[in-house]
């Protein structure tokens, strides 16, 4: 390792970031500084997880009738908190809640900006010890400012987001974030508590040779999706699958390839909920020179209907994406 190495921190890197707009004036800096301050919290608890009374269901459901695990509520709570406290945060909108949450101080009524997030997502993976994450992303609110936020400020498409960004927890812990200036990915320093720039400029490759689906759904597919499939395998493409979608898109974003979650007969409008999970995501890869789309239309094109909204996805690199799209439609 060489020690002379300059790390530059996450705070240093969205200072400089800012300094290329002569109107910028920090809001979304200070907020992504307090995003990533409770996902360290965050993992602090994961790094820990068999260790304390942290593992195992939480004995309740989320609005989408899953079980919820303890360290979803945890992460949930975290994030919330932290953001409450920020003074750059309307409100939010979280996996695990039924409905949005306004903050109604002086300070955060006059925010400009409000965050969605998936505070854990793949927590099925928790008791097994693999890689788990939580995805943000943050808007520039619709209503006036000095009043609460409101559902219209939650229920923009993702052509109108300012920032997105994942953390992932796992052999290291890393938090990527991409705006309009690209993807910059960044590791936590354990030594320091800090993240430092580590990942510059993130593309993902044109092409790949990894595809990723639940394939043991394949009975419950159409036979145009069986029938990529088939090619995928016949261009002997690597078949990946971790379950959970920060991982599983990690490594799309780094090797190349295609992540897919389409519609079947059990889940009509696909699983993935749009604003938590397929419009960061997709944001991210697109910025990174990838695609996202339902196989019909692009992610970030859907105007949101709900707040917990499903749609299928289909996310990577876009030659791949390009032809699946081709052999579905």
């Amino acid at each position: 390792m060489n020690s002379n190495r300059k790390l530059m921190t996450l705070d240093e890197f969205t200072i400089h970031q800012t300094r290329q707009f002569s109107n910028a004036t920090g809001e979304l800096s200070t907020l992504l500084r307090d995003i990533s301050l409770a996902c360290k919290m965050i993992n602090k608890q994961v790094n820990k997880a068999g260790l304390g009374d942290v593992l195992g269901t939480h004995g309740a459901t989320n609005v989408q009738g899953e079980e919820q695990m303890k360290l979803d509520v945890y992460s949930d709570q975290m994030l919330i908190n932290v953001l409450r406290n920020s003074s750059e945060c309307a409100g939010i909108a979280s996996e695990e809640n039924d409905d949005f949450v306004a903050f109604e101080d002086e300070y955060s009524m006059n925010s400009k900006y409000v965050v969605m997030f998936d505070p854990l997502d793949g927590s099925s993976n928790i008791d097994v010890n693999a890689s788990i994450g939580t995805i943000f992303c943050i808007y520039k609110r619709v209503s006036p400012l000095g009043t609460p936020c409101v559902e219209a400020d939650f229920l923009q498409p993702g052509s109108a987001m300012k920032a997105a960004g994942y953390v992932i927890y796992g052999s290291s812990t890393m938090l990527v974030y991409a705006t309009k200036l690209g993807v910059n990915g960044f590791t936590l320093e354990p030594s320091i508590g800090e993240f430092c720039l580590s990942h510059p400029g993130m593309k993902v490759k044109e092409n790949g040779k990894i595809y990723s689906i639940n394939q043991g759904n394949t009975n419950k597919l159409n036979d145009k999706l069986k029938s990529y499939l088939n090619y995928c395998m016949d261009e002997e493409f690597s078949h990946r699958y971790i379950g959970s979608m920060v991982a599983d898109l990690h490594r799309t974003l780094i090797k190349g390839g295609i992540f897919m979650y389409p519609a079947d007969l059990k889940n009509k409008n696909g699983k993935l909920r749009l604003i938590y999970e397929c419009n960061p995501m997709t944001y991210i890869v697109e910025k990174a020179g990838g695609l996202g789309t339902t196989g019909n239309e692009n992610i970030l094109d859907i105007k949101p209907q709900e707040l917990h909204q499903r749609v299928p996805i289909f996310i990577g690199s876009k030659s791949m994406v390009e032809k699946a799209v081709e052999m579905i439609n």
